[in-house]
């Protein structure tokens, strides 16, 4: 992609996973994120990154003798950040807050900026210290004012023009309030203002979750400082009462996407009643090639070569990396399936068990090794028992179940390229788009999936993966529950099994065909120049 008019663009993210030992992430949304700095940094886009500086990054999450996980927060410091000399200052609770801004390319990504309040001469320290660490209170919301107002006053003070704001999720919607407030400064009415700054943010909506849409009570918002000029009433009209993020996003822009093709679908109805939102598209999340897809498996793969003895040196790396991290003994021989992602309710971690006659008799024969990993968030106690309840399967199925602590991009590495299956399940329609499919599937890594997120547009039932169920969807959970469970046994033991054990030249066959119909469809490449065709570019 020729940067010849391209427009500039800075994309604001709460999170960057660029690297396991940057903890700047938590999970997919930082990943996308940080892979989508990478790819602008491949094709020779005109982006930059504006993101925060997090002194203890998300959490270490391990798991303690008595099966339940324990949050641990360590403070890191990161070397090689760039200082670039610029501080900027944003008003909190009436207090001018100073933001020191570093900048790091060392991932090979378009330049990223870190907004950082953990100045020795002032006591700010806890605003940058933990990512998601104190729920929608008052310290999430100093956290978006410094991402957001400071983000801005940060690209004023490092002179770098920007003709596109682009809000990754409604963390940075507060940005948009300094652009406004810029220009009423400049003589503009609020309504000039608001139609103006319109024009140059577009959004990006990911969780279907409504927890996941944050709101905040506008007098707690009034005393943290954060209308930033505008009045109660102005405040109101952008993101209601409760202020809701997501809903600001979509006042706030010119356009907005969802981050799948059914996700479009859900946000449209999900957000059906916001007056005067932006029009959501769909515009399909995808994953870094050369972070996530490992070069022996794709030159096995372009030069006509043995995919599957590529595909057992990973297998094999990835059953090191169990042995280290775990001390179990897996098998290369048997069928072993990965799952790993945030531990959240909608996800169903555990719907493999739900029926202990039928899987019990794989797991205690070995013929089925499942390996899984994950992190609830600090606060989520039901996350954190769903962990629990996987740790008390290994320990039920030593030897075939394995629950790898503290989740991390090293892990879902290893994993998605040395897993035999992929496995997501979901209760559709509440999985936005989910890369970790997509990284397994560059790697030959047989998805096995319900129909949501990205995999109804790349799945292929039987010749690229297995589709679970038919697109079931239902208002009751248990009823959700019972069909989708009943659909993945019958995937699982009757075609995935069989499959893996006895039909070795088609299970490669697959194997290439996954690798085929994901690789360019999913990658970065494609996903930006859909962004700045239809989204970034009038």
């Amino acid at each position: 992609m020729s940067e010849r008019q391209l427009p500039t663009v800075a994309y604001f993210s709460m999170e960057y996973g660029l690297h396991s030992d940057f903890k700047m992430y938590a999970g997919g949304l930082g990943i996308l994120a940080g892979d989508f700095i990478k790819g602008a940094k491949d094709i020779g886009a005109p982006l930059v990154g504006i993101g925060i500086k997090w002194k203890q990054g998300y959490t270490d999450q391990r798991i303690g003798e008595d099966g339940r996980p324990y949050d641990t927060f360590i403070d890191h410091d990161y070397d090689f950040l760039e200082d670039t000399g610029v501080t900027v200052t944003v008003t909190i609770k009436n207090a001018e807050v100073p933001c020191k801004v570093w900048k790091t390319e060392k991932f090979g990504n378009n330049p990223l900026y870190l907004l950082d309040t953990d100045l020795p001469e002032r006591d700010y320290d806890w605003i940058t210290a933990r990512l998601y660490g104190g729920g929608f209170g008052e310290e999430r919301i100093a956290q978006e004012i410094v991402l957001g107002i400071g983000g801005v006053k940060a690209l004023r003070a490092l002179s770098i023009p920007v003709e596109v704001y682009h809000f990754n999720e409604g963390h940075a919607a507060l940005a948009a309030t300094e652009l406004i407030r810029e220009k009423m400064q400049a003589g503009l009415t609020f309504e000039s203002a608001w139609r103006d700054t319109r024009e140059t943010v577009v959004f990006t909506t990911h969780t279907p979750v409504k927890e996941g849409n944050e709101a905040h009570a506008l007098d707690l918002l009034a005393a943290m400082s954060a209308f930033n000029g505008l009045t109660r009433d102005q405040m109101e009209r952008i993101g209601g009462n409760p202020f809701n993020m997501t809903v600001a996003g979509l006042r706030l822009a010119r356009r907005a996407n969802a981050v799948a093709a059914l996700h479009a679908e859900t946000a449209g109805r999900m957000w059906k009643n916001v007056a005067g939102r932006a029009e959501i598209i769909g515009i399909t999340n995808a994953i870094h090639l050369p972070t996530w897809a490992d070069a022996r498996m794709l030159r096995a793969y372009d030069e006509g070569g043995d995919v599957w003895a590529a595909h057992m040196e990973l297998k094999r790396e990835l059953i090191d990396l169990v042995r280290e991290r775990s001390g179990a003994a897996l098998d290369p021989d048997r069928l072993l399936i990965g799952f790993s992602r945030r531990a959240a309710p909608y996800k169903r971690s555990d719907l493999i068990f739900s029926r202990p006659d039928l899987i019990g008799p794989y797991l205690e024969s070995g013929r089925i090794q499942l390996v899984f990993s994950g992190k609830a968030h600090p606060n989520d106690d039901t996350g954190k028992q769903i962990v629990s309840n996987l740790v008390s399967m290994m320990k039920q199925y030593p030897g075939s179940v394995v629950f790898l602590e503290n989740y991390d991009m090293t892990i879902g590495a290893k994993l998605t390229r040395g897993a035999d299956v992929w496995l997501n399940n979901p209760r559709r329609p509440l999985e936005a788009s989910g890369t970790s499919g997509m990284k397994a599937a560059v790697n030959g890594v047989l998805n096995c999936s319900v129909l949501d997120g990205w995999w109804p547009e790349a799945c292929l039932d039987g010749e690229n993966g297995w589709q679970i169920g038919g697109g079931f969807e239902s208002a009751d959970p248990g009823e959700l529950d019972r069909h989708d469970g009943e659909a993945l046994y019958d995937t699982l033991l009757k075609r995935v099994v069989p499959t893996y054990y006895e039909d070795r030249p088609r299970w490669v066959q697959m194997m290439r065909r996954s690798i085929e119909t994901t690789r360019e469809a999913f990658s970065t490449q494609r996903m930006l120049e859909e962004y700045y065709r239809r989204l970034y570019m009038r």
